[in-house]
């Protein structure tokens, strides 16, 4: 009996070693049909480098650098390489503010003017019955205006955060405004970030950079990331291929449009309000105000991230950045876990980061992607 079960466990060994290979073979070649199909597209569509995360069942599954972070250097992408999320700013801040919701700093429906002290919302004829509130800013229907900020080139002086909310040189983009009655519409609002980054800054008496660090990227171990704008070795934008001046534009609207991450950093970003959404004790934000972030404000828009589809027992959440030079895309779906972050420096209007984003989530069986 004892020797037939060691003969038993001997014939098994062979099995399993086999199952066992066949399974990393798998893998492998999933990990390079994605690797394939990723350069395929960098060559169609003249993206000198790429940066990727692959989030599944709450972990990242999958990271890496692709092509080389200038046209004319040879310096290779790695998954540390900075790029410039944009947008994507927008979701990062709008954790930091919750969190100063949650420490009784910030109140989503009190007029913003409240707690501003550095500079303030000029009352108009838009705001006598209305005011501008965090609620609006988060979910882009604060009545503000300035859709979007195309940065300074290099070279070019650099307005503070005031000249930019006012309007005044050196600052390229109109007065930040009141522009209609808020919360009677969406309107995209790069300017409402403006207000947002002075708002929590006055709120937690530290500059944005430096409050965001503390709230957001040390916490979710998002090492690589920052707020500044000076950076030694990063990612150059491109654009029609080349490369911008000096890499990069310099953007000191930080809330709306400042972050420097990498794909696995943002990916962390991602599995945080996962955590946060499934009610973890370690989440930086309650179960009730992750729920409240990931559902309908208005239209299709949460607070800080745009919701897909109707049920927000399972929320399917995404967003998307450009900067001069750069693209990229965000997706998470907190309820299975899954997500996908493709980084980008250079601007391409084929919709490439979501069709590299769709082939990953059908490689990975990921349910609820919301491109289809």
């Amino acid at each position: 009996m004892h020797d037939h079960a060691i003969r038993k466990r001997r014939l098994k060994a062979p099995f399993i070693l086999c199952a066992s290979l066949l399974v990393l073979c798998i893998g492998t070649a999933q990990a390079d049909d994605i690797d394939d199909l990723v350069k395929a597209h960098m060559r169609e569509h003249r993206i000198p480098g790429l940066s990727l995360a692959v989030v599944s069942k709450g972990a990242i599954v999958r990271e890496g650098g692709f092509g080389t972070i200038s046209s004319t250097a040879q310096t290779a992408v790695t998954p540390a390489t900075l790029f410039q999320s944009a947008s994507i700013s927008k979701a990062v801040a709008a954790l930091g503010a919750l969190r100063l919701v949650e420490a009784g700093k910030l109140q989503l429906d009190t007029n913003v003017n409240r707690t501003l002290r550095t500079w303030q919302v000029p009352d108009n004829e838009f705001t006598r019955d209305s005011k501008v509130t965090l609620r609006g800013i988060l979910s882009n229907s604060s009545g503000l205006g300035v859709p979007s900020f195309p940065g300074y080139a290099a070279g070019a002086p650099v307005p503070t955060l005031q000249q930019v909310l006012d309007g005044k040189a050196p600052a390229n983009t109109a007065a930040v405004r009141v522009e209609y009655v808020p919360r009677s519409e969406w309107r995209y609002s790069g300017g409402g970030h403006a207000v947002l980054q002075q708002l929590m800054s006055d709120a937690g008496g530290q500059p944005f950079e430096r409050l965001m660090h503390d709230l957001v990227l040390a916490p979710l171990e998002m090492k690589h990331s920052t707020f500044e704008q000076t950076l030694p070795l990063a990612a150059a934008g491109h654009v029609d291929g080349q490369p911008l001046p000096n890499g990069r534009h310099t953007y000191p609207e930080l809330a709306a449009a400042g972050l420097w991450t990498t794909a696995p950093d943002l990916a962390r970003f991602a599995i945080g309000l996962q955590h946060a959404f499934a009610g973890r004790p370690d989440a930086l934000i309650s179960q009730q105000m992750a729920k409240e972030m990931m559902s309908r404000q208005i239209r299709s828009e949460g607070l800080g991230l745009f919701v897909m589809g109707t049920d927000n027992r399972a929320p399917s959440l995404w967003y998307a950045g450009r900067n001069r030079g750069f693209d990229a895309f965000l997706w998470f779906a907190p309820g299975s876990g899954d997500g996908i972050v493709i980084m980008i420096n250079a601007n391409d209007n084929d919709e490439t980061l979501k069709n590299i984003a769709r082939s990953i989530a059908a490689r990975y069986q990921m349910t609820g992607f919301p491109f289809p």
